[in-house]
């Protein structure tokens, strides 16, 4: 296993400075305290989960690398009080999961938080040195986009196909593939 790696965003935005960051901050804030649980498990139903982790079977049967998805509705006080990313929390969840634990390194995390609108994938260093971060950036923006129109079991299951096919040119599989980590999506 390896170390986690490059993180492609789809809502880098600069941190604002002085009142307006903090007006910025406040209104993530309640962002994440008006998301619920509920409106994320209507969004990612038990049929669209079963559509996300039949992608990552399919494409993981073309390539020697592994992708997992996790889906988070919000963050906690805590975690809005020390202003964590999507960024930062999606590292977390990626070594959490032990994504990083494949012997080619060659794991994959897409991340989605939902208070923030926010996609991000986290990719183990054996692929991060392979694909580039405007490649990863054009995955999330496509599943960003997706999810704009309402459309969430397509933009994750699109995500997965992308980011199937950059694992598929870099790692191809060679008949010797074993499914190291779950296919199934996880709902924080």
């Amino acid at each position: 296993g390896g170390g986690g790696g490059v993180v492609a965003s789809a809502a880098a935005a600069p941190r604002a400075a002085g009142s307006e960051g903090h007006t910025m901050q406040l209104m993530r804030s309640l962002r994440h305290l008006a998301a619920t649980n509920w409106g994320t498990r209507r969004r990612f139903t038990p049929a669209v989960l079963q559509q996300i982790e039949s992608a990552i079977r399919d494409v993981e049967s073309r390539h020697a690398g592994e992708i997992r998805c996790a889906v988070e509705t919000s963050f906690d006080l805590p975690e809005l009080w020390h202003d964590i990313s999507a960024r930062q929390r999606a590292l977390q969840v990626f070594g959490h999961l032990g994504v990083w634990d494949t012997e080619l390194n060659a794991g994959v995390l897409l991340y989605v938080l939902m208070a923030d609108n926010d996609v991000e994938i986290v990719a183990d260093r054996g692929i991060a040195a392979r694909v580039t971060d405007a490649e990863w950036q054009a995955v999330c923006d496509e599943v960003k986009e997706r999810f704009r129109a309402g459309d969430f079991a397509r933009g994750a299951v699109v995500g997965v196909q992308r980011i199937g096919d950059l694992l598929a040119r870099h790692f191809p599989n060679t008949g010797g593939d074993r499914n190291e980590l779950p296919d199934q999506p996880v709902l924080l």
